[in-house]
C-alpha cells in the first residue's frame, strides 16, 4: 500500500512538524517513508509545507506531482495548491482559516474541519497541526492513533514531552471530527 500527502500552511502553524511526525509513526509500524519539507524563508510567517510518501515497499520520489491527499490549514495554501490533488483523491481544509465553499472540486472527497477552533478549545491554538495530524490519520488509515503518541516522543524535544497528553487529545479531536 502507498500513501502521499501534500500539506500546507503558513510558518507556525506547525505543518513540518506534522509532517515529520506522520513519518515517524509509520517508520514505528515498520514503512518505508520520504519526508520533504518546504517553506519561504523570505518572512516570517511564509508558506510551509510538506509532503509525506508512507509505502510497504520502495519510496521512489519525495516529490509528489499530484498527491493523494491534500491537508490546507489556511486560505492562501488552498488558493496556490489545492488544485494539485488528484482526481478521486481526498482534501481536509481547516474550515476555520479557509473559505470552503469557494473550493469548488466535485471530482475528490472534502473534508471541512474547524481546526483552530478544536486547539483552541483544548486550550492551545499551537495544536492545529496535532489536529490536522489525527484528521489525516483517520481520514486515510496511513497511520494507526497509537503510532502517532509513540512517535511523540521521538519528535518533541525531551523538555516538551510533558505536553504528549495534550497534543494526543488533540490528535484524537482531529480523528474524531472526521468520523463525526
Amino acid at each position: 500500500m502507498k500513501y502521499d500527502l501534500f500539506m500546507a500552511g503558513f510558518g507556525g502553524q506547525g505543518v513540518l512538524l506534522a509532517g515529520n511526525l506522520l513519518s515517524y509513526a509509520a517508520i514505528n509500524e515498520g514503512k518505508n517513508v520520504s519526508f520533504f519539507p518546504a517553506y519561504g524563508v523570505e518572512k516570517r510567517g511564509g508558506a510551509a509545507m510538506c509532503t509525506v510518501v508512507i509505502a510497504d515497499g520502495e519510496v521512489g520520489s519525495p516529490i509528489i506531482g499530484r498527491p493523494s491527499v491534500g491537508v490546507y490549514l489556511n486560505q492562501t495554501s488552498l488558493d496556490r495548491y489545492g488544485a494539485k490533488v488528484k482526481a478521486g483523491g481526498l482534501a481536509i481544509l481547516n474550515s476555520s482559516l479557509v473559505e470552503c465553499s469557494a473550493y469548488d472540486r466535485d471530482d475528490l472527497q472534502i473534508i471541512t474541519i474547524p481546526m483552530n477552533r478544536i486547539a483552541m478549545e483544548l486550550g492551545d491554538a499551537r495544536m492545529v497541526n496535532m489536529v490536522a495530524a489525527g484528521a489525516y490519520a483517520a481520514a486515510s488509515g496511513a497511520v494507526q492513533l497509537g503510532s502517532l503518541q509513540d512517535a511523540l516522543k521521538s519528535v518533541l524535544p525531551e523538555r516538551n514531552h510533558r505536553f504528549i497528553p495534550a497534543n494526543m487529545q488533540a490528535i484524537m479531536a482531529g480523528a474524531a471530527a472526521v468520523k463525526g
